[in-house]
């Protein structure tokens, strides 16, 4: 009996929901891929589809290579569009910014190279994330390069600069590093994930750093044999794991600055020792400050309760509750899948944020489940009650929602691209491309003795010309009539057989249509401009703080916005189709970051918008205020109140 029932509860979680014909629904969509602008001369760059890795990894390089392809869309120029882009192209390992295909003239510029010099940067080290930021809070957008190899460098935009280009930008390295024969000494992260936020409520961007490898000579072909792998492919805690690290001081001027220091004890230890593909964050008890999700390879996701005071940032963690029914992995905190990107948002309108992980789903291979972690707390003081009790009040119900199954999954954001007030499931997906089906030998490796696999020479080979999922496809889940969602990738013409990782969304003209941006692994990248023959009406808000040692905008101060993203504010906006909660959110996933934008769907409703705002001030202190807008863009200052000001 006891067999029978397990049999039963097994089938009853792996039996998959017959998808409705998409075809009509796909109808509503249309997306044209437009080129993307590069630096000049980049076609002539040499370019790679394998990385040099260190001799113990050699026999494993295609996998080791299988990451670091970044994309981010934002307001670089600071004229109120975000028609900028960061991409971090693994074939050059170069971080390029540009402009989105869509941009307006006024927003244009010649695409360059960021350039870290004089900081050490050497073959032994590659870009693997761009995050655009206002590090020093003057208005500016400054970006964050992560890397494998070295620790972030933060490149902070100069007062005296009049258009994003080289000399516009001033490296600074995020964690001290003294060098004085021109080498790094500094540790040898390897990061694969970050979040930006303003975790402590002190109203500055803190930043969490997710690493996958120990610190080590990965990249070195004659580094140390200190590398390692994963020793579990379910519960591993041997990797380089999560830093925190909290803002302190700032300048502006021609040589800005921006200091950060680090928080070794803000997340428990048991928590912070994960092989971490991405990191998102999201206020769910109302108290302006970002609990964290983090997502591991090879083991237990996280949910972090965010406990923490300006000055001093703390974490603990939460964990799902399991029921007679319920799969240990689907116990949120327990699972043994491989997270490998996640969102927040609000999937049905419901006032309160969801989540949407990404993890290895695919068929006949390692066929895990996405996870759809619905928010089932009453309210946001029932949720804080819950999370301080060490509780996450979360179901999964991926399968429920047609997202369980998709591939070999990484980068996930939810967006509503018709502006129906239904938010749809963009997710990258594919591995390793080649000729050489190496499946049979990844599931043997999966069957073979945990105690095995922390060796790299007990791997089974993973080289050029070997295959794992190299022909998955970007998936694209839009809302059907009966609440699911159905995979309509395919029928929009987005299903080009070339592995993805990042994604970045924002609306690149001003005009209420949602865009989107993707990163390939060894791939060019691609810009697709939402031209949805009909979308609803909108209500899109950019929110911003006051600029701390910079002029006005409209005195023509170069890159300089209206003002400083407001970082944590949370909105819900009430029509009589309902409520949804949305935020400003300042970096988060797997490699692919969106713009600051906080927008709403209004499908046919055309009239004011009641809206209820909660943020911080650049003090940190706590500000609530209600308006009513009517659908369109509106910039806000948020100040002790909430005043609206023309947009550029």
């Amino acid at each position: 009996m006891t067999v029978l029932i397990a049999a039963s509860l097994f089938y009853a979680t792996r039996v998959s929901v017959a998808a409705p014909d998409g075809t009509k629904v796909a109808a509503a969509y249309r997306f044209k891929e437009l080129p993307i602008a590069m630096p000049p001369g980049y076609d002539q760059l040499p370019k790679r589809t394998v990385r040099t890795v260190n001799p113990a990894y050699e026999k494993i390089r295609s996998w080791i290579s299988s990451v670091g392809a970044s994309i981010a869309i934002n307001d670089v120029t600071g004229n109120g569009r975000a028609s900028g882009m960061c991409i971090v192209d693994t074939r050059t390992d170069q971080v390029t910014v540009t402009y989105t295909p869509t941009a307006r003239q006024a927003d244009r510029f010649t695409p360059f190279l960021l350039d870290a010099s004089p900081l050490p940067v050497d073959n032994t080290m590659a870009p693997t994330g761009c995050t655009f930021g206002d590090f020093n809070a003057d208005g500016r957008m400054d970006i964050l390069v992560s890397y494998w190899g070295r620790t972030p460098i933060l490149f902070l935009a100069r007062s005296d600069a009049r258009t994003p280009s080289p000399r516009a930008y001033v490296p600074r390295e995020l964690v001290p590093s003294q060098s004085q024969d021109g080498r790094y000494h500094g540790p040898r992260w390897n990061t694969d994930a970050v979040h930006v936020s303003d975790l402590d409520g002190d109203g500055h961007p803190d930043i969490v750093i997710g690493n996958y490898f120990p610190d080590s000579d990965v990249l070195d072909p004659h580094g140390l044999k200190n590398v390692v792998m994963n020793d579990s492919l379910s519960r591993s805690e041997n990797a380089g794991g999560d830093h925190v690290l909290r803002w302190t001081s700032a300048t502006s001027g021609t040589r800005p600055t921006a200091t950060y220091i680090k928080e070794p004890k803000a997340i428990p230890y048991g928590a912070a020792t994960g092989w971490t593909l991405a990191v998102a964050g999201a206020d769910l008890t109302g108290d302006v400050l970002p609990e964290l999700y983090i997502a591991n390879d090879f083991g237990h996701d996280h949910l972090l309760y965010n406990r923490s005071r300006p000055g001093h940032i703390r974490f603990t963690e939460a964990v799902g509750e399991r029921t007679a029914t319920t799969p240990k992995s689907f116990v949120l905190g327990q699972g043994s899948f491989k997270g490998m990107g996640v969102d927040f948002g609000d999937l049905d309108r419901t006032g309160r944020f969801d989540m949407v992980v990404s993890n290895i789903t695919a068929a006949w291979g390692l066929e895990e489940s996405n996870f759809v972690w619905k928010n089932r707390a009453a309210d946001e003081a029932e949720m804080a009650r819950e999370l301080g009790d060490g509780v996450a009040p979360f179901t999964q119900e991926a399968r429920e929602y047609g997202l369980a199954w998709t591939g070999w999954n990484w980068d996930v954001k939810m967006g509503d691209f018709l502006n129906s007030g239904n938010q749809d499931v963009v997710q990258t997906d594919g591995f390793v491309k080649g000729k050489t089906d190496r499946w049979p030998w990844l599931q043997e490796m999966a069957m073979a003795n945990d105690l095995l696999l922390a060796n790299p020479d007990m791997w089974p080979n993973v080289e050029p010309g070997d295959d794992i999922a190299g022909d998955d496809k970007l998936a694209f889940y839009a809302r059907t009539a009966d609440g699911t969602f159905t995979n309509i990738s395919e029928r929009l013409g987005l299903a080009v057989p070339i592995p993805t990782r990042a994604l970045a969304t924002g609306d690149t003209t001003g005009t209420g249509a949602l865009d989107f941006a993707v990163a390939r692994q060894w791939g060019p990248p691609a810009f697709y401009a939402n031209t949805a023959p009909k979308r609803g009406n909108h209500l899109t808000l950019t929110l911003v703080r006051p600029s701390v040692g910079t002029a006005a905008k409209d005195s023509g101060d170069g890159l300089a916005a209206l003002g400083s993203p407001a970082y944590g504010a949370t909105v819900r906006a009430t029509t009589p189709d309902g409520t949804e909660i949305a935020q400003l959110d300042g970096g988060g996933g797997h490699g692919g970051f969106r713009s600051f934008d906080v927008r709403f769907g209004l499908g046919d409703y055309d009239g004011p918008v009641t809206l209820h705002l909660r943020w911080r001030d650049a003090d940190g202190t706590v500000h609530e205020a209600e308006r009513r807008l009517n659908p369109g863009s509106h910039t806000l200052m948020l100040t002790g109140d909430a005043q609206e000001v023309p947009s550029t």
